[in-house]
């Protein structure tokens, strides 16, 4: 049965000539001829509509057949008409099945758009229902789900770039020709010429079609080659001065008629008019120098190679939307031609603005604020480039002085050294980033590079200088000839420069935010080990004061990354060290004393420490800075090689420690996390699970060899809850597994059993975690249980410095940062940041900022910030609440512990007898049980 045809706006209906490509495309690459028919006899078993639907599709009869296994399993597990809540449920399934088996076999014979459009679903449904089909985890594949998250992620930013191409076009052309009987084509006809033309060229320009920087760039090349070959009567200031030198030497329509339709203008030098280009990359916020050498290096090879290059007429509609479909059909995504129709498929979720305004305000009697306008995906993009390009605006290529000076102190120069790492690490960076985005876009790639030398360098020079000053020596010889550390150090900078120019990076729903350049991408093209890298995180956050929030919390997960799989990488020299640890100090203490947990993470360690000091005696601190300032040009490694000979008992490898503090603290915010989500009624549990995850992380690490973190910890509260007769499933904790932040589908569904053999979770626990620790596991049934493991403090990020916003004590909404003249040049605020910086006449008067000063150097200020600084933990005192808009500093409450707080002191108290008497009821119960 051939294809239903789809009624849609004339853009999208196809020529004849596609109609007979799109009946005889074959299902299966490589395969001649037309699509091979279902065999109906083999199908009888299923229902004659979803056969129906797959001959409409044109699916082979193996798609078929998995199509409708799959519709059975869904059906045998949920109740579908609830799954969806809408109309014509069973064949809206059926072609998501269909999807998810021709996607699993490689056998996909119609586009994403074809299967919407046959089926009624627009595309966020579409998504939104093979999430909610995912209802197993053998449902849907590791494979089909990356496949699903690559068409969302390119959904996005081609919405994004279509939503900001009409708002540009609205600013540039007329919406209608002002002379009706004008010849040329109207502003309608060259917006969608210029559409399809963009489409085109990302299409062949970029491998990675979901890069939203480089798009837009490319977006704009587009057009400016538009804008400068429509009609003056149809473009608006300042588009048409810029275009006015262009269109005198345009060629008349007659003397382009000469050419004849076949004929093609001889090609002539790209045109070097940067006027209009300036104009739209003002209007963008855009660097001129980024978009030029998209320009140059990029869209004029693609012109030539569609033929335009030496044209200067408007490409017909037709014939560029022609060479589309060749590249539609070959991708078998979306039609993006239908943006331009606001076709229902492609729309995506309105936000309702009514609800928006009917918000209350919080005061009422406040003036009226102004509206901040909302944060695009391009303008976000762009802001967070302007951001960066303004913190290395004034850095160099090259060493500074400053450094210069450091390399000379060394007992051997190290800088012919670092040059040439930096020249051999820049051709494996610019090769690697041109295999993932595409060939032309090598300059692109070096360009970036360049930014990240220059922050490698700055953070460098102000590492050594805070180094300096906590030791007070100039020689960094074994620091600045550690390969590891600079190798880690420019690729920490330069992941900083590939995310800032990923968008993606910055949004909450991490499980569709990957791409081909995102990390680990970085450690991969440089074979860096992750556990290396890891060491240069905290040290470089602390040496740029400069990064943003976001920044600082895209570090912040990359480190996250590193502790929950990368590290635990077969390769990696983490296992090393725990073999050592595990040889010096025996199996009793490895890594980090439980006892150390509940403490609070602090500590003041940085890189130098980490990558020279990789065993260091645990001793007091004051002999360690005083063999540290004994030892001239290796100082700052710490103790010596003699001196940690000599002291050969209990030494410990500092980077480890500090690694399994941080697991520690990561892997219960976790467990917290997901526990929260699952076993509320059973508080007591907590720490048992706990103590038994604690245990496998410490003495059964060989388990996380390939691993994942969540996957020992999913693990380990099933045990628990089996051992303790709590109805608890897989499924269950794997459905709420899949809603806590950072997760992927391919954690429980893609786990390593034996060498070369995955499974899901639950084969796991079965054939591996729980033959490992069933003795352990055992004892928490017994009515004498395992001592339990400190519950560690609960972590939050130590990544709170003085670039993050701190609350005023004393008010509800003021905070204070520290003030960053460059980033506040005018030159790159956006409309967003002028609002955010803006103080108007009717803030107050300036009495109030004198109390505002009053209050942020007020005492208890001090003591907040001191106490986050001090070792010695005093929760009580830390905690400070707003009641009803009011706290201690207004002047309404005394200096000393408020009422407030000696009642919360109280309910603690109280609350932790509680919780004992309840453990030991509970044992008092178990043991019971066991008796009868």
């Amino acid at each position: 049965m051939p294809p239903k045809r789809r009624s849609a706006a004339p853009s999208a209906q196809l020529s004849k000539a596609a109609e007979d490509k799109h009946t005889n495309r074959v299902g299966v690459p490589g395969t001649p001829g037309r699509i091979p028919q279902l065999s109906l006899e083999r199908h009888k078993d299923k229902e004659p509509p979803f056969v129906s639907l797959c001959q409409e599709l044109r699916v082979t009869d193996e798609v078929c057949n998995l199509a409708w296994k799959i519709w059975e399993t869904m059906v045998a597990s949920v109740d579908i008409v609830l799954l969806l809540g809408i109309k014509d449920t069973s064949r809206k399934h059926w072609g998501a099945c269909i999807f998810v088996a021709a996607t699993d076999l490689d056998a996909m014979t119609f586009t994403i758009t074809e299967v919407q459009k046959t089926v009624g679903l627009n595309v966020v449904e579409f998504f939104n229902l093979l999430k909610k089909m995912d209802i197993n985890m053998d449902t849907i594949s590791v494979k089909v789900n990356t496949a699903v998250s690559r068409l969302e992620k390119k959904y996005e930013v081609l919405l994004a770039l279509f939503q900001r191409f009409e708002r540009t076009c609205g600013k540039i052309y007329i919406a209608v020709s002002d002379n009706a009987g004008n010849a040329g084509p109207d502003a309608k006809q060259i917006m969608r010429s210029c559409w399809t033309l963009f489409l085109l060229a990302k299409g062949n320009v970029l491998q990675m079609e979901d890069d939203l920087v480089i798009s837009f760039q490319l977006l704009l090349c587009v057009l400016e080659y538009f804008i400068k070959r429509s009609p003056p009567t149809v473009l608006q200031e300042p588009f048409k001065i810029a275009a006015n030198g262009v269109h005198s030497t345009t060629p008349t329509r007659t003397s382009r008629r000469g050419l004849g339709r076949g004929a093609r203008a001889a090609p002539k030098p790209a045109d070097t008019d940067l006027r209009v280009m300036e104009a739209l990359c003002k209007e963008n916020e855009c660097t001129v120098d980024e978009v030029k050498n998209v320009y140059f290096t990029s869209f004029v090879a693609f012109l030539d190679s569609v033929g335009l290059a030496g044209s200067q007429e408007i490409p017909e509609s037709e014939d560029l939307s022609k060479q589309y479909e060749e590249l539609y059909f070959k991708s078998k995504d979306f039609d993006a031609r239908l943006f331009l129709d606001h076709d229902e498929t492609l729309q995506p979720v309105k936000t309702d603005v009514s609800q928006l305004e009917r918000t209350p305000r919080k005061n009422p009697l406040e003036e009226e604020v102004l509206p901040i306008p909302p944060q695009t995906p391009v303008r976000a993009a762009m802001n967070c480039i302007q951001q960066l390009k303004v913190i290395l605006n004034s850095a160099s290529d090259w060493p500074s002085e400053n450094l210069v000076k450091y390399f000379s102190n060394c007992t051997v120069n190290p800088s012919e050294e670092i040059t040439e790492r930096v020249v051999n690490m820049r051709e494996l960076f610019i090769d690697r980033f041109a295999r993932a985005v595409g060939q032309q876009c090598i300059e692109i790639g070096s360009q970036r590079f360049v930014l990240g030398v220059r922050l490698y360098y700055r953070v460098m020079e102000s590492m050594l200088r805070s180094e300096e000053e906590r030791l007070s020596i100039q020689n960094f010889s074994k620091l600045l000839s550690n390969a590891d550390f600079h190798t880690s150090l420019l690729a920490c900078a330069l992941e900083v420069v590939m995310a800032t120019y990923d968008w993606s990076t910055f949004k909450s729903s991490s499980s569709s935010s990957e791409t081909d350049l995102s990390f680990p991408w970085i450690l991969d093209v440089f074979k860096l080990k992750a556990f290396d890298f890891y060491k240069v995180i905290e040290s470089f956050i602390k040496a740029e004061p400069s990064l943003t929030r976001e920044m600082i919390k895209h570090l912040e997960r990359c480190e996250h990354l590193i502790m929950e799989s990368i590290a635990w990488r077969s390769d990696s020299p983490l296992f090393e060290l725990l073999r050592q640890s595990r040889e010096q100090e025996g199996a009793v203490e490895q890594a980090e004393p439980p006892g150390m947990l509940n403490q609070l993470l602090q500590h003041d360690h940085t890189a130098a420490d980490l990558y020279l000091s990789p065993v260091r005696s645990p001793w007091k601190k004051s002999q360690s800075v005083a063999s540290s300032a004994s030892q001239g040009a290796d100082a700052q490694t710490g103790p010596s090689s003699q001196s940690q000979t000599s002291s050969h008992k209990h030494l410990k490898s500092t980077s480890l420690s500090l690694f399994y503090k941080k697991v520690y603290r990561l892997a219960y915010l976790r467990l917290n996390m997901l526990f929260s989500h699952l076993l509320k009624d059973h508080p007591e549990l907590e720490h048992i699970i706990w103590t038994l995850f604690q245990h496998t992380l410490q003495h059964e690490h060989e388990l996380l060899k390939d691993r994942h973190l969540d996957q020992i910890m999913m693990s380990a509260m099933y045990a628990i809850c089996k051992v303790k007769n709590i109805d608890l499933r897989f499924k269950t904790i794997v459905t709420a597994y899949k809603e806590l932040p950072n997760t992927h589908q391919e954690t429980f569904k893609h786990v390593l059993i034996r060498e070369g053999q995955y499974d899901s979770i639950i084969a796991f626990y079965n054939q591996v975690f729980m033959q490992k620790l069933k003795t352990n596991i055992l004892q928490y049934a017994s009515p004498r249980p395992p001592t339990l493991s400190p519950i560690p403090h609960i972590p939050c990020s130590p990544y709170k410095f003085s670039n993050s916003p701190l609350r005023v004590p004393g008010s509800n909404n003021v905070y204070v940062s520290p003030l960053k003249s460059a980033r506040m040049s005018p030159s790159v605020m956006t409309p967003r940041s002028r609002i955010l910086v803006s103080i108007g006449e009717s803030f107050g008067t300036s009495e109030k900022f004198q109390r505002i000063n009053q209050m942020v150097s007020s005492s208890d200020w001090s003591l907040k910030r001191g106490l986050e600084s001090n070792s010695a933990p005093k929760p009580l005192k830390r905690l400070r609440f707003d009641t009803d808009g009011q706290d201690e500093a207004d002047g309404s409450k005394s200096a000393g512990e408020s009422k407030f707080q000696q009642k919360l002191a109280e309910m603690t108290s109280t609350r932790t007898r509680m919780q004992e008497q309840k453990l030991k009821d509970a044992a008092v119960d178990s043991l019971k049980e066991e008796k009868h």
